[in-house]
Parts: C-alpha cells; structure tokens; sequence
C-alpha cells in the first residue's frame, strides 16, 4: 500500500499504514487525552481523513510516519516518522504513541531507527521535531534523544518548540542506536 520499507528493532518492527491499522488510529485520535498536544481530539472522519493524509504523504515525500508494531505480538503501539505538511519549517522527527503503550521506551526506540533510516537512507538531517510547550512527555523524549531547542514558533496556529535532532552519524545519536536496530 506504500512505499514504506520496514525497519525492525530489538523490540519493534516499523513498516507502512496498512488498513488494518486504521482502528487504532482513530481510537487514538477520536478518545485519547494526549491529543490536546497535537491538535485536540477528532472525529472519526477525521481519523479517516488523516489517516489517508499519511499513505498520502508517503507517495508524495517518500517518507512519512511508520506504523509501530511490537515484534512479538504484531499490534500497533502508535506511529513515529518523518512527516513535512504545507508550511513546516522542515521535515520533523515526529512520535505519537497509542494509549496503553507509553512508558515502554518505544517512542525512543523507534524514533532512533527512523532518525537514522532519514539520515543514512534519505539524507534528511539534522531533523527538528515541534513540540507543545505543555506536552511533557515529548519534551523528555526529544532530551532524552540529545535535541536541543532551536527556537520558538507557531505553526498551524500552535504555539510549539522547535527541537533540533542529533545528525544520524553523531557519536551520541549512534551510542543511543546501537543494538537497536537488528
């Protein structure tokens, strides 16, 4: 359905939106709490329409957001990729974990696939990510992943920090993907 590769981790395997995957994405955006951070909650047309939105991006960009499956059991925990809309600044490292599935390191995990895969297979570094100044959980990720603030902006009308990523091939972007990617 896309042109996604698959990237498999320790624990993850990370490949294309397949329509299977559409269930666990609208219950995301239509019921949970953290949407207030990306935007507020949908409805499932919304969830429809964003959904096609992302296979969408992947034929225009040839990148977008990977479907996130734990290895073992296959279900969806969420979506991390590269995404760039009309009027990003740049191609941002973006993360969105599904209910149940935070605080497993997932997001890291993935996230630090994908900041290579982007570097090593696209050329597309340093990556930014825009976070909520209110989204807590995303700004110890980006910490965690040696980001740092670049600045303050708005787009799409959010008041969001602009985090710079590591480049793919700096020692500490390497260090915290080591093993990671199998």
């Amino acid at each position: 359905m896309t042109p996604a590769p698959t990237l498999t981790t320790a624990r993850l395997v990370l490949r294309g939106p397949q329509k299977r995957d559409l269930a666990a994405f609208t219950a995301w955006l239509t019921r949970s709490d953290r949407m207030v951070h990306v935007g507020g909650k949908g409805t499932e047309r919304d969830a429809w329409r964003g959904f096609l939105a992302g296979i969408g991006h992947w034929q225009w960009h040839g990148y977008g957001f990977f479907t996130v499956t734990e290895r073992k059991s296959g279900v969806a925990t969420g979506r991390v990729g590269v995404i760039n809309h009309i009027e990003w600044p740049q191609p941002e490292l973006a993360w969105h974990m599904f209910d149940g599935f935070e605080g497993k390191s997932y997001a890291f995990e993935a996230a630090c696939a994908v900041r290579d895969w982007a570097g090593r297979t696209l050329g597309l570094e340093p990556l930014v990510s825009l976070i909520s100044p209110a989204n807590a959980r995303s700004l110890r990720l980006a910490a965690r992943l040696g980001a740092m603030e670049d600045r303050r902006d708005v787009v799409d009308d959010e008041k969001v920090i602009v985090f710079r990523h590591l480049s793919y091939d700096d020692p500490r972007a390497v260090a915290q993907g080591a093993g990671a990617i199998v």
